[in-house]
């Protein structure tokens, strides 16, 4: 549905993006993440018709975005940022003004409409005024704007941002909804929304594509090696010992943790250790089963997995060591949240 081939968009000496290339299969939801300056929203804005590449090629729907401009425009949907709303009109006047201006035939505007603000959810606020709107609602009218003309592919740049949890959530079941009748390609900087929304994610840095897969996969690529997460009780120099001559584990660290107490109020002695591993090597059968023979008392033991944040991080900077220290990290805030 979306084909983006060696495209690229210079400012004078300075490169927005370079040769980026890559598909968003029809009815899919494609994640486009990069962090502020790489790319993002200058792609998403060629892709929108709104800036002229400087080379390369974009189809959406089979039509060239250079030779075909309006075509492609009544193909997309788009959502900027900041949505593009009429703060003084009503949501429903709001929206039969865009179906006008968008090409929906007079005798269709009404189903548009109505459609549009059903599977928006904006059923209660049709005659409210857009300025009293809460933002999340605002982001609902804007997406609304963005399908009142049925196009198969829609644009979503930062979609939730500035939204709070409840709207987060709202927002995302929303797109959900519109997946498989629609092609979505959408930006964001929540990588937990790539997560639980997207079947597919693109990583831009520096205006280059540098990894293009599913999350899961991704993971997968980033951390090929098994880490465990274990509370032992126990002498802690003596586990870490023991643990440290099993094969293949590189290093054992010692994961801060709040004092726990037993029912007499008497400190457990209990320990939150990461144990590292080798690429390729699986030591959870032979973790248990050391700690279980040597008498020492095994509480929890949990593989603890490469997060979309992990990939993201090491893409998009240039630290050699970053993926060790950033799953370390994000244990260290988990045990102590």
């Amino acid at each position: 549905m979306i084909e983006v081939e060696n495209l690229s968009k210079r400012y004078g000496y300075t490169t927005a993006i370079s040769d980026i290339t890559f598909n968003v299969e029809r009815g899919e939801i494609l994640g486009f993440l990069g962090p502020n300056g790489a790319g993002k929203t200058t792609t998403m804005r060629i892709l929108a018709g709104y800036l002229p590449a400087t080379s390369g090629t974009v189809r959406i729907a089979g039509y060239n975005i250079q030779k075909d401009s309006l075509l492609v425009r009544r193909q997309i949907g788009y959502l900027p940022e900041t949505p593009p709303l009429y703060p003084e009109m009503t949501v429903e006047g709001f929206l039969y003004f865009v179906a006008r201006i968008k090409g929906v035939s007079p005798g269709d505007r009404a189903d548009k409409v109505k459609s549009a603000i059903i599977r928006c959810n904006l059923q209660d606020n049709c005659y409210t005024i857009i300025r009293k709107l809460s933002k999340g609602y605002r982001q609902r009218v804007g997406i609304a704007q963005a399908i009142i003309h049925d196009p198969p592919a829609i644009i979503l740049d930062e979609p939730t941002v500035g939204l709070d949890p409840r709207q987060i959530i709202e927002v995302r079941n929303l797109i959900r909804n519109l997946a498989g009748s629609h092609t979505i390609l959408l930006s964001t900087h929540i990588l937990s929304e790539v997560s639980m929304t997207c079947s597919r994610v693109v990583i831009i840095n520096r205006g280059k594509v540098v990894a293009t897969n599913s999350p899961e996969k991704l993971m997968a690529d980033i951390v090929s090696n098994y880490n465990y997460k274990l509370e032992v009780s126990g002498e802690v120099n003596l586990v870490r010992e023991l643990l440290q001559n099993i094969p293949g584990v590189v290093s054992i660290e010692v994961i801060p943790t709040n004092e726990k107490s037993d029912q007499n109020n008497n400190r457990t002695n209990r320990t939150n250790l990461l144990v590292i591993s080798k690429p390729g090597t699986e030591l959870g059968e032979s973790i248990s089963t050391l700690l279980i023979q040597h008498g020492f008392g095994l509480h929890q033991m949990q593989r603890v997995s490469a997060t979309l944040e992990d990939v993201f991080l090491q893409l998009t900077t240039a630290e050699k060591n970053l993926q060790s220290n950033t799953m370390t990290s994000t244990i260290h805030k988990e045990i102590l949240a």
